[in-house]
């Protein structure tokens, strides 16, 4: 196998090691990758659920429509990540949108059936993949309550702690991000405005409680981050 054709797997990423199609021969045709432009979209609400994907390269949004049209962004998702989980847990029909950030967004897909099959046989991957449905409920029921009863600027900080806790790199007393969010990502994904989380950054990083580049964020003292 090609490197480029190794998506299911990846050195860092548990999950890729055990859905590797080379472990399983006989779906390595079956579940070849799909390729995606930016902003174009992977399935649409009320499309049927017959795939879960795992993302090889770049981002995907994941979002929906209110009644009015307006776009609600719920996560943006990068290598190594799965989406389109609902389906294990009975959705027949997708509820949201899944949509490529950035051109050459490469995305794996597996059937339900298949990864049903799969999971019989295998409790690590049984186990990964409820962790995986158990956070992101939990995740969600978070973000709910920070909508309702916190202020913009506590959302955006509970989402700087959020992104430390799940992607950050310790470096001597200090939290390293690698972002790969703008702050009009950050905006939609906490529901304030992109003023507002540039303002709220920028005064974080007066109080050297952060620095970031478009590349990083780096959080000097959690215990400040307030």
């Amino acid at each position: 196998m090609s490197d480029q054709s190794k998506l299911w797997y990846f050195e860092d990423v548990d999950l890729f090691e055990i859905l590797c199609p080379a472990k399983t021969p006989s779906m390595e045709e079956k579940h070849s990758p799909n390729v995606f432009k930016k902003d174009e979209f992977i399935y649409f609400p009320d499309q049927p659920s017959l795939n879960i994907y795992m993302i090889a390269s770049g981002r995907i949004k994941i979002g929906s429509y209110l009644q009015d049209g307006k776009e609600i962004v719920k996560a943006i998702l990068t290598k190594g990540e799965v989406f389109g989980e609902l389906a294990l847990a009975g959705e027949d029909r997708r509820a949201d949108f899944a949509q490529a950030m950035d051109d050459d967004t490469r995305v794996c897909p597996m059937t339900i059936e298949d990864l049903k099959e799969l999971m019989k046989d295998n409790q690590d991957l049984s186990l990964k993949i409820f962790k995986i449905l158990g956070f992101r409920l939990r995740k969600m029921e978070r973000r709910i309550e920070s909508l309702v009863f916190k202020d913009a600027r506590s959302r955006i900080v509970d989402f700087l702690k959020e992104m430390a806790e799940e992607k950050g790199q310790k470096v001597g007393f200090e939290m390293m991000i690698k972002n790969h969010l703008t702050h009009k990502d950050i905006a939609s994904l906490t529901g304030t405005s992109r003023q507002t989380v540039t303002t709220v950054m920028n005064e974080l990083r007066e109080e050297n409680v952060i620095n970031f580049d478009r590349r990083r964020i780096l959080i000097r003292d959690m215990a400040r981050l307030v």
